[in-house]
């Protein structure tokens, strides 16, 4: 009798717990699911039920806790003693005993910075350590424009672009770049350094490959860096060691995964002045079937009838070059970068590069800046002619005339480089350090002089193994910038005085090491 008893009592809450079931919307639709998915197939409803039963056992169960402490427990009086015994590592190495003396002499400019600027301590020189070629700053055309866009638009978008950050003037500016350079898009970044660096990651990847030149600049190595790419390494401008580079890639990756390749150089060479040869360049990237990034950072502006850079001044088509990469400081004397080539590409960079996306948009006023600039320069291709004459006047007094130093700069290249000859290394037995020590001598020499020049410095080499492989000394040398500001007579004094001090500095040195009596 009781079993029958229990019996009945759960028949009768099976049907109250039925009733009540069915009161639920959605409980026919349900009931429905799983008759006919039992009958259909009733091993998959079994494991949907276990399913079921775990999702609700998880729910259920209390939050995970850890039942042994996996760390000591320290007594205030023990926590306060290693706080105190605690020396926090310093953000910036503190400097060494050269770079505090080189700190004490850098000279301050007081005022705009022109062809002859005035020093703080009240004397006036004559400016050769400028990438002002053109002297645009102090141009009224483009001061007028600037004065007015800055009451038009203020000082800053205050924001990213593609969000709230973009103006119609920055669309322009994409605009004059891309009809200048005659490529199908333009993009323009708010920083010039941080334009390649981004560029390169926002295409090249983990596992892609990149070959590179060896004498490229610091910004492209962070690129390399940033991008996590297999990096390969070609001799600075050799173009037979380019080819083997690439062959042997190919070879390698026969028969595997396809992946992106990209070559990346620079137009102008940042540590040496060269020019690369970007017709050579191009057969042998077709050749091989890679893409190329070419970096106009010193070109742009400078090579070419116009300015428009390496594609103009050895009549390559710029279609033919994947991405050009530039800057909109320096002869334009604006402010960001910009890289200009197919419009898929360019859109591309609107998402995924981070200097772009993540970084408040240019200034009005500099992007205006910018497109006055290039406007003067295809109106006034003189400019460059101007610049070009003194580059020559220059060098004149400098390269062939000095017995101490040899330009390594390109004939067009308003940024001369001057290392110390080779022979000159050899017979005193140089190191980079003395070399260093020796040229940073001659700039103060002729700052005593009235001409304001610098020196060519190296950056710290990463410890990125492929990068640390790729690694190349950069060579000490003098930068002189020339500008077309100055007169002829201005050019060639400034020229005599570099060539005067340069000859005083280490003729002294030679004597003192003689032991005998200072010049």
């Amino acid at each position: 009798m009781e079993l029958h008893e229990v019996q009945s009592h759960l028949h009768e809450w099976l049907q109250e717990a039925t009733v009540a079931f069915q009161k639920v919307p959605g409980s026919a639709v349900l009931i429905r699911y799983v008759r006919s998915s039992y009958q259909n197939d009733p091993v998959r409803s079994a494991i949907e039920l276990v399913l079921f039963i775990f999702f609700i056992r998880y729910l259920l169960a209390p939050s995970y806790q850890t039942s042994k402490q996996n760390y000591v427990q320290l007594t205030d009086e023990e926590i306060d003693e290693l706080v105190d015994d605690w020396t926090p590592e310093p953000l910036v190495a503190a400097p060494t005993a050269q770079e505090e003396a080189e700190l004490e002499k850098v000279p301050v400019i007081v005022g705009p910075t022109g062809p002859k600027p005035r020093l703080a301590n009240g004397k006036t020189v004559t400016n050769l350590a400028s990438y002002n070629f053109y002297n645009f700053n102090a141009n009224e055309q483009i001061k007028e424009k600037a004065i007015q866009t800055l009451r038009t638009y203020g000082v800053g978008p205050c924001g990213p672009p593609q969000f709230y950050g973009t103006q119609d003037v920055h669309m322009k500016t994409e605009a004059d770049i891309a009809s200048f350079l005659g490529t199908e898009a333009c993009i323009i970044y708010a920083h010039a350094f941080s334009t390649i660096t981004s560029v390169i990651p926002s295409f090249c990847k983990r596992g892609d490959i990149i070959v590179a030149d060896r004498g490229v600049s610091y910004s492209i190595r962070r690129g390399l860096e940033v991008s996590r790419s297999m990096v390969k390494w070609y001799n600075h401008n050799d173009f037979e060691d380019l080819e083997r580079v690439m062959r042997k890639v190919v070879q390698e990756q026969a028969g595997k995964k396809l992946t992106r390749r990209f070559l990346v150089t620079e137009a102008l060479f940042e540590t040496t002045g060269e020019i690369n040869e970007l017709p050579r360049l191009v057969e042998i990237k077709e050749k091989y079937k890679f893409r190329m990034i070419l970096d106009e950072t010193w070109s742009f502006g400078v090579l070419g009838r116009t300015g428009r850079g390496l594609t103009e001044a050895q009549n390559v088509d710029p279609t033919q070059v994947d991405l050009i990469v530039g800057s909109l400081a320096g002869p334009l004397c604006a402010m960001g970068g910009f890289c200009a080539g197919p419009k898929m590409w360019i859109e591309h960079q609107r998402i995924n590069s981070t200097a772009y996306t993540f970084s408040a948009a240019l200034p009005a006023m500099a992007a205006v800046t910018a497109s006055e600039s290039l406007n003067l320069l295809q109106s006034n291709p003189e400019i460059l002619q101007q610049s070009r004459e003194n580059i020559r006047l220059m060098r004149a007094q400098l390269d062939p005339r000095s017995d101490w130093v040899v330009c390594t700069s390109a004939p067009e290249n308003p940024v001369m480089i001057l290392v110390l000859k080779p022979e000159v290394v050899k017979a005193r037995r140089l190191t980079i350090e003395d070399q260093e020590r020796l040229l940073q001598e001659c700039v103060d020499e002729t700052l005593v002089n009235g001409v304001l020049i610098t020196r060519l410095k190296g950056m710290p080499v990463s410890s990125h193994n492929s990068l640390k492989d790729g690694a190349c000394i950069v060579t000490p040398a003098l930068k002189v910038c020339v500008t077309s500001a100055l007169s002829k007579k201005d050019v060639e004094k400034a020229g005599v005085t570099i060539r005067h001090a340069i000859t005083k500095v280490l003729t002294r040195k030679t004597n003192n090491k003689l032991g005998l009596p200072a010049a």
